[in-house]
């Protein structure tokens, strides 16, 4: 077996000129997988962390029928009272979870005493949202994030209505009871809009939605989550899912949902575009190397006719004239894939130290940080090698095929 191994690793050293043809390309192959999955991967990390860390959370919770009914911000349908404590003490007992956030969701009326215009609002508690959407304050262009009396406006709606920082307004908003009540508030802090149903709030104090909308006791829209770590999602929705099922309603049924953050935006649909990408390139690569071991074996075959049929003459078993080529092909796969994955490594460190940046919807250009885990690299690797082993198959047949005497004869 190890003199086979020489041997074929030999006839690759004979070749040098078509060998590293071959070795170079399916060094690109791989680099240019590495390359790919190194800064989609990156950008994908960036979007997904822009839009929970800014906005969503990774989990969120609402009353059953909520979601679907979001466009109207249902004040009926709201978790209060029991249910509202006892959800809280799960959350509280999951050591997955890095802090929650309660938020009040209404519409209303906004005017500056010249103008009115619609607008949704979000009430929350800026200390405890810090620990779930710490990115909100990098959103505020202009102010500051709120306190009590205060509102944080979109600059949509800051530049149609022609306000500034400490502009004094009003809001205007139905009770679930359906009475109208007002309240005035000075403009503290002008926020970027950004694309998605969450992107286009403006913010008020969690105490002042309970004021202008009239709550004798806590109710609350959603419940916003953030995790220590995001890969902890599927588990910590499995064992939310186990513990809040026995929070029924009047009716005995389920009283409350669980939405991942894949389920509250449109962007979820870029981050399965950028895998599907990924998934392509990788298939391109696996065509590339296929074909070109395939075509660098078959001429070899065809070169070397009375060298095999030498062999076969001096009664060198099919078996060991198939695992020689079979060898051969391995071992283009292996240097190809050693060094494409090297070559790969030192064109994602180079990149990394460009500080290359991407503008991201509004926001201002964000920093990309191209990096590809140990798993991906194995992976490729592994496809590298195994279809280089695959290609070789036929050609190797084909060679332990071949009758001395007609091999001899050519």
């Amino acid at each position: 077996m190890i003199k086979i191994m020489r041997i074929a690793f030999k006839n690759l050293y004979r070749q040098k000129r078509r060998t590293m043809l071959t070795v170079f390309i399916i060094a690109f192959g791989v680099i240019a997988v590495l390359l790919f999955s190194a800064i989609a991967g990156s950008f994908k990390s960036m979007m997904v962390g822009q839009i929970t860390d800014s906005m969503l959370g990774h989990i969120q919770i609402h009353r059953k029928g909520y979601v679907e009914s979001l466009d109207n911000m249902p004040l009926n349908l709201v978790i209060q009272d029991e249910a509202l404590d006892k959800t809280a003490e799960v959350l509280d007992e999951i050591p997955t979870i890095e802090g929650f956030s309660f938020r009040i969701l209404f519409g209303g009326m906004l005017s500056d005493y010249r103008e009115t215009t619609n607008i949704k609002l979000a009430a929350l508690d800026p200390e405890k949202e810090k620990n779930v959407i710490p990115l909100l304050g990098g959103r505020i262009k202009q102010g500051r994030i709120l306190k009590e009396g205060e509102i944080v406006l979109p600059d949509l709606i800051t530049k149609g209505l022609k306000l500034k920082l400490n502009s004094d307004v009003v809001i205007i908003a139905n009770n679930a009871d359906g009475s109208v009540n007002g309240q005035g508030f000075k403009l503290s802090g002008i926020i970027e809009s950004a694309v998605g149903p969450s992107g286009k709030y403006g913010y008020i104090h969690i105490n002042d939605a309970k004021t202008i909308l009239r709550m004798m006791n806590t109710q609350i829209s959603e419940i916003a989550i953030r995790l220590k770590d995001l890969e902890t999602l599927p588990a910590t929705m499995n064992m939310l899912n186990k513990k809040l099922s026995s929070i029924k309603d009047a009716e005995g049924n389920p009283l409350l949902e669980i939405h991942p953050w894949m389920k509250l935006t449109p962007f979820y649909n870029i981050a399965q575009m950028i895998d599907m990408m990924a998934l392509f390139i990788k298939v391109i690569l696996i065509t590339i190397v296929l074909i070109s071991i395939m075509n660098v074996m078959i001429m070899a075959v065809y070169e070397r006719v009375k060298e095999i049929g030498t062999m076969s003459a001096i009664g060198t078993p099919a078996a060991k004239i198939k695992l020689l080529f079979i060898y051969e092909g391995l071992f283009l796969g292996i240097i190809g894939a050693v060094s494409g994955t090297v070559i790969g490594l030192l064109i994602i460190a180079a990149t990394r130290a460009m500080n290359l940046t991407v503008a991201f919807g509004r926001t201002d250009d964000i920093l990309l940080k191209p990096f590809v885990g140990i798993s991906e690299i194995i992976i490729v690797a592994v496809i590298v090698i195994i279809i280089s082993a695959i290609a070789v198959i036929q050609p190797a047949f084909k060679a332990s095929k071949l009758e001395p005497i007609d091999a001899l004869r050519q």
